[in-house]
């Protein structure tokens, strides 16, 4: 009777837990939400947009342009110009179309937007918006 109750305690003993499914499963779950998350880049300033009755919410996968009251006009915190406009967008446009945005300040001429606009056109942006309060 003591030796099978001994022999019940020893392959008690030796049993144990296996992990390594458990952390495999916990790994393939954060492969997917990293390989699903959708990565916006902030322009990096903040602009005084406009008000505007017609806005429309736009999906996340986009390019973000802000056009500052001095001028400057910027994309994940460096100021490109209006030069650096065409090859920015072309650059994260080559894979697939993406939507441009572009947060202009109130004070900011007309013909610099309008310049800024035709540079994202021409870089082959499927659409650009001005973003408004």
């Amino acid at each position: 009777m003591q030796a099978n109750l001994k022999r019940r305690l020893e392959s008690e003993q030796q049993q144990q837990i296996d992990l390594s499914p458990l952390i495999d499963v916990v790994f393939i779950l954060l492969i997917f939400f990293i390989v699903t998350t959708v990565f916006v880049k902030e322009t990096g300033v903040e602009v005084d947009k406009p008000q505007a009755l017609s806005q429309q919410k736009l999906e996340r996968n986009l390019i973000m342009i802000a056009i500052t009251d001095g001028k400057e006009i910027i994309y994940d915190g460096a100021n490109i110009g209006v030069a650096g406009v065409r090859g920015v967008v072309s650059q994260l446009t080559q894979d697939k179309q993406k939507a441009v945005v572009i947060q202009a300040d109130k004070q900011v001429p007309t013909e610099l937007l309008v310049q800024v606009i035709d540079e994202s056109k021409l870089a082959g942006a499927a659409n650009v918006s001005i973003a408004t309060r």
